[in-house]
């Protein structure tokens, strides 16, 4: 029985590695998303931190702020709902699809 438990730990520790692997290099890719069609584009990693954004001067209207503003919270939401499937998507395969609570 301590054997078998030995041998979970040891499992569990593995996976734990593999894991923080898999972090380190979520964080380093990219996902992009835009809004309007192209006027606004995000850039976000794995960690779900906004990298950078392209607006386009087309959708830079002084009268219409609203409407940029709008684009931008479409665009990052975006780009977060992308990061966050790519995250589960990995993750995923690292844990043969098991639905982990806490992990991600």
């Amino acid at each position: 029985m301590a054997k078998g438990m030995g041998n979970m730990m040891k499992q569990a520790q593995q996976m734990q590695r593999k894991m923080e692997e898999m972090q380190k290099e979520l964080e380093g890719r990219e996902v992009e998303a835009s809004a309007g069609g192209g006027m606004v584009t995000v850039r976000m990693n794995g960690k779900q931190q906004l990298l950078g954004i392209t607006i386009e001067p087309d959708a830079v209207d002084p009268q219409d702020v609203d409407m940029l503003q709008d684009l931008i919270m479409v665009a990052v939401n975006e780009g977060v709902r992308k990061s966050q499937e790519m995250v589960q998507g990995e993750m995923g395969k690292l844990t043969g699809g098991m639905n982990i609570p806490g992990l991600f």
